[in-house]
């Protein structure tokens, strides 16, 4: 007879056990398949953020030293117009969907006329910005090109001077040869920068009115890189934040060949510049990122371990049970390869059921998970973002083949075991 056949009509004969075998197996490959589909919704949700939402682009071009050495000499490190025109010509050679948004940051003090406080600006063109907004476009950040000294504030920072939209307050900062500089801006926006450390700091300015008030002409001090042009969700915030959990971002090897490229173009064309990708420039996706991995690890060990400690349970007491049966196969002349492999069927077919279940089970609680629309505030966030479960293949697909191998040795040892026993003892086992 066909073993798997066998194998099946074994596996019927002993339903209760195979059962709770099969749900243990189910219940372990759902549990993993939703925690892994949960973290990579996480993982390109912090990777878009980080592209998008603190607007690091994919890749960051600034002169060599500028980060170390930009604030003590902040004239010798800004890239000058020849200098952007040439690294356009370059990006848009290698990338021809690509984008290059010179950039400028600002740092001084923020007053409302009677009280002052500091502030952090990124000063960039308002049509790069909903540019490299993406997913975000047209709902976070405005500032428009009719008003250059329009500028928009973080929710807390606003707070903490009573600004409103459409109030007027005075910028105070420093030029890059040591001089006070300051200007009178219209709050032409309040906005919550998802982040609670950058809320209360927080500005963002024309890149224009950042270049006036730092008195560089048109240079800038670094260049945002977008390989492409990143997709919009229509203006409104509950869409663009799922997008920002559901489209991939470049992966990093993808990104950092680009680098490579990129650098060794700019170096063949004379310009001695640093790039980093937007995986170097975010420590916290990075650190994120290995707590995740860590408890994903944790929790596969914890599952794997239930899951062959249950089937060898089973297969030990099947054996047990079935010893004679075992010595009647091996009477009729079956060889001991011969029974050992109908017990490994048995559990191949458990593992397989139990995946296939396993998988029905993920794909029944995540659709529920998705479609309730249930919404949190992760750490260190001041924006709520959807409870979204996405499929990890590969990392479902990995579980489910260990634990297909590891069962299969549970139930081998047993068998081989028992095999391996005198026929007549097997026999006249009680």
């Amino acid at each position: 007879m066909n073993p798997i056949v066998m194998a099946w009509r074994n596996l019927l004969r002993n339903r209760r056990r195979s059962l709770v075998t099969l749900l243990s197996i189910a219940f372990g490959i759902a549990a993993l398949a939703l925690f892994a589909g949960y973290t990579q919704t996480i993982y390109t949700g912090l990777a878009n953020l980080s592209i998008h939402g603190e607007m690091i682009g994919h890749l960051t071009v600034n002169k060599r030293g500028w980060r170390t050495e930009g604030k003590l000499h902040p004239a010798r490190y800004l890239l000058t117009p020849a200098e952007i025109a040439k690294v356009d010509a370059i990006v848009r050679q290698r990338l021809p969907q690509g984008h290059v948004l010179p950039r400028m940051g600002l740092d001084g003090m923020i007053s409302n006329g009677r009280n002052s406080t500091i502030f952090i600006a990124e000063g960039i063109d308002p049509s790069a910005l909903q540019l490299i907004l993406g997913p975000l476009s047209g709902v976070h950040r405005n500032i428009v090109a009719d008003k250059p000294n329009g500028v928009s504030v973080g929710e807390a920072l606003a707070a903490v001077l009573g600004l409103k939209r459409g109030g007027e307050a005075s910028l105070l900062v420093g030029t890059i040869h040591g001089q006070a500089n300051a200007a009178d801006v219209e709050v032409n926006d309040v906005i919550n920068t998802g982040n609670t450390a950058t809320n209360d700091k927080f500005l963002l300015a024309p890149l224009q009115l950042t270049r006036s008030l730092k008195d560089v002409g048109e240079q800038a001090e670094w260049l945002t890189v977008l390989i492409n042009t990143p997709a919009k969700a229509g203006g409104q915030l509950d869409k663009g934040m799922l997008a920002m959990l559901t489209t991939p971002a470049p992966d990093e090897a993808a990104t950092d060949a680009l680098r490579d490229q990129l650098q060794a173009d700019f170096r063949a064309a004379g310009l001695d510049l640093e790039v980093r990708t937007w995986q170097d420039m975010s420590l916290y996706y990075k650190q994120v990122k290995n707590m995740y991995d860590l408890i994903f690890t944790l929790l596969l060990g914890i599952v794997l371990a239930i899951v062959v400690l249950s089937i060898a349970n089973a297969m030990s007491m099947s054996v047990l049970e079935r010893t004679r049966e075992i010595g009647t196969l091996r009477a009729m002349g079956y060889r001991r390869v011969r029974v050992v492999g109908l017990f490994i069927a048995e559990a191949c077919l458990q593992v397989a059921l139990g995946c296939l279940l396993g998988l029905l089970l993920f794909w029944l609680t995540s659709h529920a998970v998705n479609g309730a629309n249930i919404q949190y505030v992760p750490p260190g966030n001041s924006i709520s973002v959807p409870l979204y479960i996405d499929f990890d293949p590969a990392r479902t697909v990995f579980a489910m083949l260990l634990l297909g191998t590891l069962s299969i040795a549970a139930a081998w040892l047993p068998a081989r075991k028992a095999s391996g026993q005198q026929i007549t003892l097997s026999l006249a086992h009680s």
